[in-house]
């Protein structure tokens, strides 16, 4: 599947930085006579049990499994795993157009971060905003907090316009997008990658009809949040 293996390849990459970084430590510890002999002697163990416990974390926090897509015609699809907190009506000009339906799901540090295209289509706008990084349970963060706007022109449901928001959080300092602007997307496939906890916001036109209640535990790629019928 498109873009499969991306997050365990991040993933490696932060332990491969924190294994530099440890390197140095002991490095550092060798120049230095007394401060180093203390580290050799009594901290190694634990410097070592630290990387293999944040090694561990970060495998489980990069985990990435093939969603099961549902095949039923006119579908939205959840983009992230996480839990559906907010479902309003708001107004959101740069895409949508205008009044539009908002579906919210805030994922924790123990949620897949890795994100799916709700429905098939045409990437036709994308822009990054810089910000700051607020807790992401807020649902407002999105005012403040560096987010990447990902704008669908859908193919099926025809002629619809799907508006997906990546916002950073708290903890969450990278959003790593794996789709830009006039790349084709299938639904359920993968589009991004949000480091340590994060939200996402779904856009949807007034007539379609929401098929998730706050609350519900929502699988990005798999569970249906909203449907054209």
């Amino acid at each position: 599947m498109k873009h499969s293996g991306k997050a365990a390849l991040s993933a490696l990459k932060l332990i491969g930085l924190a294994a530099a970084v440890l390197v140095a430590i002991f490095a550092a510890a060798l120049i230095g006579k007394y401060v180093g002999t203390f580290i050799l002697e009594y901290l190694t163990g634990i410097l070592i049990l630290l990387w293999i416990v944040f090694a561990l974390f970060t495998f489980y926090f990069f985990r990435d499994p093939d969603p099961m897509t549902p095949a039923g015609k006119d579908l939205v699809i959840a983009p992230g795993h996480g839990k559906v907190d907010l479902i309003d009506t708001t107004t959101e000009n740069e895409f949508m157009g205008g009044e539009c339906r908002r579906i919210s799901i805030f994922l924790s540090v123990f949620n897949i971060h890795v994100q799916n295209s709700p429905v098939t289509g045409k990437i036709s706008y994308f822009r990054h905003t810089p910000g700051q990084y607020l807790n992401a349970i807020n649902s407002d963060c999105a005012k403040f907090n560096e987010n990447v706007y990902i704008g669908i022109d859908s193919l099926e449901p025809r002629g619809e316009k799907i508006g997906v928001r990546l916002i950073a959080g708290l903890i969450a300092r990278r959003i790593v997008p794996w789709v830009s602007q006039n790349d084709g997307v299938m639904r359920g496939e993968r589009i991004s990658l949000i480091q340590f906890g994060s939200r996402v916001d779904v856009y949807l036109p007034m007539r379609a009809k929401i098929k998730v209640n706050l609350g519900d535990k929502v699988i990005g790629g798999e569970t249906v949040i909203a449907s054209f019928d």
